[in-house]
């Protein structure tokens, strides 16, 4: 029995745990109903300044069910050395990898593979410029069409056999179909391709995968209560806090040169989307409005920046990264669903509506795909550039836009094009200036030694 207690409890917090949460959540959407007609209730009788409150106590709820189970296991584990002790059982395995690593087989293992060594293989200026922009191109198709899918998901009346019409509204459910399938297909490519040693903690991804999965709530709730130049200012600076959280989890250091193309990109992204946007249905911003934003700031930057310091730290490959983070996330969004009785909602929908189904799959395929890109380019040229093509990728959105529905484009939005492309190329010119400046002092270094 006791080469079995460590498990014992580990299944015992468990249990408790996630079965206490499980009930007050029961208990709380018990409590919101009136008259059966669901949870939206208590929300739709709450003050419109402070309806995202509830709804994000709701969502926070859910993912607790998950993570705090987790939190106790961790500090049991590391309080009662019960990784010190040797064990072959599965709970052992999965704790030891959850928590520690070092990957002995299983999906994202495959231990005849050497983790591949950063920094040795230099690519020349040509073969940089292509890479940056196969990731561009691939990162502007991707979130491109995905964008237009969201909105027409979310905005277009869908029609059954028998005429009758509906809106789809649960921007949750579309998250958990996007990320299941991205998960899926990470997995099958991770089945097939043998990868380096994955030897990254698992409960580290929990992170990134929370931190993303609320940015992307945070954003949607922030556009019911700020005024449009508010999105636009805190989108196109988004550069900046980037760079700050950088400097905050990986103590990453910058040279003068990029906090000023980031202040001028951001400048130059303000002009061209308030230049090219009508400003009559702008509404208020409030002080809700501005909490959202920042929140979305902050989780979206520590989202990219932890996600670069797992590369630099464990060698990790993009595609063990994408198939990681969407597991939790899919574990996290599904508990969520699931006790808002939300997920039979959303599948009664889709059956009830078949051309819903054509556009999840699609636009899954298009998140999926751009998710690969996402990792990708964060893994080969770090958050700040990723986030200066996805901040260029809402300019090109708005300008696709213009040129589509013939809106005007001011002389303001045209400054800030030429403003954007200038701050870009300055940057690349001085990354490479000063990359080759490196190469000559270590040339000469060698000579003299």
């Amino acid at each position: 029995m006791g080469s079995y207690s460590g498990e014992l409890i580990i299944c015992i917090l468990i249990l408790i745990s996630g079965s206490a949460l499980w009930g007050i959540d029961r208990l709380v959407n018990s409590s919101m109903k009136d008259d059966n007609r669901g949870v939206g209730d208590i929300v739709d009788n709450t003050p419109h300044e402070y309806a995202w409150v509830i709804r994000l106590c709701i969502n926070s709820l859910g993912y607790a069910t998950i993570l705090f189970p987790g939190c106790l296991i961790y500090k049991y584990v590391r309080h009662s050395k019960y990784l010190q002790r040797n064990g072959n059982g599965c709970i052992h395995k999965l704790v030891h990898k959850c928590f520690v690593g070092q990957g002995d087989g299983g999906l994202l293992d495959s231990p005849s593979f050497p983790a591949p060594s950063s920094g040795t293989i230099q690519r020349t200026y040509m073969q940089e410029a292509a890479l940056l922009l196969y990731c561009f191109l691939g990162l502007q198709i991707s979130y491109l069409t995905w964008g237009y899918l969201q909105e027409k998901i979310m905005t277009q009346e869908y029609t059954d056999a028998e005429g009758n019409t509906g809106h789809f509204r649960n921007s949750q459910f579309l998250v958990f179909i996007n990320r299941i399938l991205a998960f899926l297909m990470s997995g099958f490519y991770l089945l097939l391709k043998r990868q380096p040693r994955h030897t990254t903690p698992w409960y580290k991804y929990t992170f990134c995968s929370l931190s993303n999965i609320l940015s992307s709530w945070f954003q949607y709730e922030a556009l019911m209560y700020v005024s449009f130049p508010t999105q636009v200012l805190a989108k196109a600076s988004k550069i900046i806090p980037v760079m700050i959280m950088g400097k905050i989890i990986s103590r990453s250091k910058y040279e003068y040169y990029e906090y000023v193309t980031a202040i001028l990109i951001s400048i130059g992204m303000t002009f061209f989307m308030l230049g090219s946007r009508e400003q009559h249905s702008d509404g208020a911003t409030t002080a809700s409005g501005i909490v959202l934003l920042g929140g979305y700031m902050v989780l979206d930057s520590f989202t990219s920046n932890w996600q670069n310091a797992l590369f630099n730290e464990y060698s990790v490959t993009s595609v063990q990264m994408m198939c990681a983070v969407n597991m939790f996330s899919c574990m996290l969004t599904a508990t969520s669903l699931l006790q808002q009785s939300s997920f039979s909602i959303s599948l009664e929908f889709m059956v009830k509506y078949p051309h819903f189904i054509i556009d999840c799959l699609l636009i899954s395929i298009c998140s999926a795909t751009g998710q690969l890109y996402i990792f990708f380019t964060i893994s080969k040229f770090g958050a700040v550039t990723f986030v200066i093509i996805m901040t260029f990728r809402q300019g090109l959105s708005i300008l696709l836009s213009c040129l589509m529905y013939h809106h005007h484009i001011t002389i303001l939005g045209v400054l800030g094009i030429l403003l954007v492309f200038g701050a870009i190329f300055l940057r690349i010119y001085c990354n490479h200036r000063i990359r080759m400046i490196k190469r000559r002092k270590a040339q000469l270094s060698n000579v003299n030694i």
